[in-house]
């Protein structure tokens, strides 16, 4: 009997996905365990598992569309098998809707405009890339092709970010930017591009613009004397091979002061506030689409070298759009470092469900007052966002006295 295959939920806050690529066509047997398609969400390009046998006899959502969670994917069954009545079943649920009782979030209320094919295709702009091959064949996935043919691009002058130089939806989108930023305008004359919302930045949108105006914040900032730490970074990084970035330093000294304040490991639930006995620490990482936060799980029990290859793997991961849900999600607390590019300081958003985000500036040499002299300094900022519904004043200051205290005394770290 024949069975429907819907769009998954890949995640906790994936609404929606792309058809990135089918690995399987009409006629085609299936089986339990194999690819059946590789799904876009709004983290990661994620291979879908067929979890039935049967020959694939319909398909529901062609390569590049979008979709809502739920809605048909396939149809699988036996081969010749009438599928008109299940057709026309499915046809009549409401788009996004499941047979399934298990009610449904609706998701968030943001429209996105399809990408259209332009009137007039804009003459490629001449960039000299060396374009990666396989055999002499373009590397490129099919929703970059698609993408790239929709918008009049060629897609040979394109360099691909993908695994191996293989070209993905990002490189496209950022190349649309590039080709606006160079086409020259004439003085006088309005001139704008538009591009669809991603599925990253809706998400992104929704859940901090919740957070931002649900949850009241307040910003309490902090300068750490950054000397000792920088002395120790110094010392492991010359005698081992494992080299530690001084937001490793940071990772680790919040780790053990949430660990002295577990009421800043905490979370609103509505009628109850929840404190976390486990530790784990998001780590704010930019990729070309918006933002994802991979997470160090039990950080407090990890020590530097740990930390700094799990972060460097993580963020390689996130930034190739690889990260598994097991890696995103379950965050008690979440660091944003914007230190690396010249940020002295800044204030962040919470991000839910964490009761506070730490932001992290640069290090900054300026004079400073020791032992009644004034001498240099190197100080680094830091600013705690709280949710004033689960953490006060003194709660959040005294989680930042512990921080600084292990920055300052980086030892304390090490036993």
């Amino acid at each position: 009997m024949a069975e429907v295959v819907r769009m998954p939920k890949l995640s906790d806050t994936m609404t929606e996905g792309v058809v990135a690529e089918w690995h399987k066509k009409i006629g085609d047997d299936v089986e339990s365990g194999e690819v059946l398609a590789e799904i876009e969400t709004d983290k990661a390009t994620m291979e879908f598992e067929s979890f039935l046998d049967g020959v694939l006899l319909y398909i529901g959502i062609e390569k590049g569309q979008t979709a809502p969670v739920d809605a048909v994917l396939a149809i699988l069954g036996q081969k010749g098998e009438d599928i008109s009545a299940l057709l026309a079943e499915v046809a009549s649920e409401p788009v996004g809707e499941s047979a399934s009782s298990e009610p449904k979030v609706d998701p968030p209320q943001l429209s996105v405009a399809p990408v259209a094919a332009p009137s007039a295709a804009p003459a490629p702009i001449p960039v000299s890339v060396s374009q990666p091959s396989d055999n002499g064949r373009l590397k490129a996935s099919p929703l970059a092709k698609a993408l790239a043919a929709d918008k009049g691009i060629d897609i040979q002058q394109i360099a691909g970010s993908g695994n191996g130089g293989r070209i993905v939806k990002r490189d496209i989108d950022n190349f649309t930017l590039a080709a606006a930023a160079q086409t020259s305008v004439a003085a006088g004359v309005e001139n704008y591009t538009e591009e669809p919302v991603s599925q990253m930045r809706k998400v992104i949108a929704s859940r901090l613009s919740e957070s931002k105006f649900t949850a009241p914040h307040f910003y309490l900032t902090m300068d750490i004397d950054m000397d000792n730490s920088m002395a120790a970074r110094k010392q492991i990084n010359a005698a081992g091979d494992v080299k530690i970035s001084f937001n490793d330093f940071v990772v680790k000294a919040a780790a053990n002061a949430l660990k002295r304040n577990p009421k800043v490991n905490s979370a609103w639930m509505g009628d109850k506030i929840r404190y976390n006995n486990h530790i784990h620490i998001g780590i704010a990482v930019a990729v070309p689409d918006g933002l994802l936060v991979p997470v160090v799980r039990f950080a407090d029990t990890k020590g530097l070298a740990e930390i700094g290859a799990e972060v460097k793997d993580l963020a390689g991961k996130a930034k190739a759009k690889k990260l598994q849900p097991n890696e995103w999600e379950g965050n008690t607390f979440t660091i944003s470092n914007l230190g690396m590019y010249g940020i002295e300081a800044f204030t962040a958003i919470v991000n839910p469900p964490d009761a506070c985000i730490l932001a992290v500036g640069g290090i900054k040499q300026i004079p400073v007052v020791k032992n009644g002299q004034v001498v240099p300094g190197n100080v680094m900022k830091v600013t705690l966002s709280c949710d004033h519904r689960v953490v006060d004043g003194a709660t959040g200051s005294e989680f930042l006295l512990d921080l600084k205290a292990n920055l300052e005394n980086p030892v304390r770290m090490l036993v």
